[in-house]
């Protein structure tokens, strides 16, 4: 049994904010009476009006921040001094307490990249123009990841390429977060160990024809990647990620072993036609023969029967069309 070695302590406290609309009203309301308050007060000369409607308004100023948007298939981590202080995963426009901080571990590992890149590139010296800011919701939509190929050697030690997709969503913006640095990475790791395990155990194709039972990567590619999903939703759960489906989407032998798997292959399917074709025969000249003894066409000894057989085999069987020779004397 695998061990797990992810800290699952943090539980997901879904929020239920209030209304962002109506607190952004009474903010601007507010505000707009402590302008009102400071030029009635500039007027009239009270200095403890001014200081007091100057306070309130720079205090409405910071509850602004605390308003957020929330788009379908989003969800917003949130952490109050670095403390975890709960996940909103409804759509709609709210308000929270300003001082919280969204977490998405990809835009920050991404805000990270692009300033080193712009820190190193001469463009930046010279234009020093504010970045755009980032996108800290976690997308819970249902996403697609192409592992691309592998190479992989199967129960039989022979190399072989495979790769597959997966069909995944998160399923808890929580742990997505907080229990793994770059949940899209840790999919990937995932992903790679999952399909090589899996491949080690099963064959690419059954050496002997007659052994339907035994699983292979060829024959049984949907039981296989069912259970890709089954190993990988289990590595993956922890993270906060839910696999959906997972799909093979290459399979082949490896170039070095590509041409004598081929070849085999060739060998395999002439000798089925070669058993195809000897039965047909078989069965065609017992049916001459019985033909002609009901019907007393010709009465042949064991001697003829067995050329005549011989014949038969040979121009059913051969692969070039027969030349045939016209006996105009009798058969004896």
């Amino acid at each position: 049994m695998e061990k797990n070695f992810v800290n699952t302590q943090i539980e997901e406290k879904v929020l239920k904010p209030a209304n962002g609309m109506a607190m952004m009203l009474i903010l601007i309301l507010v505000m707009l009476i402590c302008v009102g308050a400071i030029v009635w007060g500039a007027m009239a000369a009270l200095a403890a009006v001014i200081v007091a409607a100057a306070v309130v308004f720079c205090i409405a100023c910071v509850l602004l921040g605390g308003l957020k948007i929330i788009n379908p298939n989003e969800a917003l981590v949130l952490t109050l001094f670095g403390k975890y202080y709960g996940t909103i995963k409804d759509h709609g426009f709210f308000f929270v307490n300003p001082f919280v901080t969204a977490r998405n571990p990809i835009a920050e590992k991404q805000n990270e990249s692009e300033g080193l890149l712009q820190e190193l590139s001469e463009s930046s010296k010279k234009n020093k123009e504010k970045k755009p800011s980032i996108n800290k919701k976690v997308s819970t939509k249902v996403l697609t990841f192409n592992n691309g190929t592998q190479k992989v050697n199967d129960a039989m030690g022979n190399p072989i390429i495979i790769g597959a997709i997966v069909v995944w969503r998160v399923e808890n913006p929580t742990k997505a977060v907080f229990n793994v640095d770059n949940y899209f990475q840790y999919l990937s790791t995932q992903c790679d160990s999952t399909i090589r395990s899996i491949a080690r155990q099963y064959p690419y194709d059954s050496i002997e024809e007659t052994d339907t039972e035994e699983k292979t990567l060829r024959g049984s590619s949907q039981e296989i990647a069912d259970m890709m999903k089954s190993r990988l939703q289990q590595r993956v759960e922890d993270a906060g990620l839910e696999v959906l489906e997972v799909r093979i989407t290459h399979l082949s032998y490896a170039e070095e072993i590509a041409a004598a798997m081929l070849r085999r292959q060739q060998a395999a399917a002439i000798i089925a036609a070669r058993q195809k074709i000897v039965t047909g025969a078989v069965g065609m000249v017992k049916t001459a023969l019985d033909q002609l003894g009901e019907e007393e066409i010709v009465l042949l000894d064991e001697e003829r029967k067995a050329a005549m057989v011989s014949n038969l085999l040979v121009v059913l069987c051969g692969d070039k069309e027969a030349q045939p020779v016209v006996n105009s004397g009798t058969i004896y």
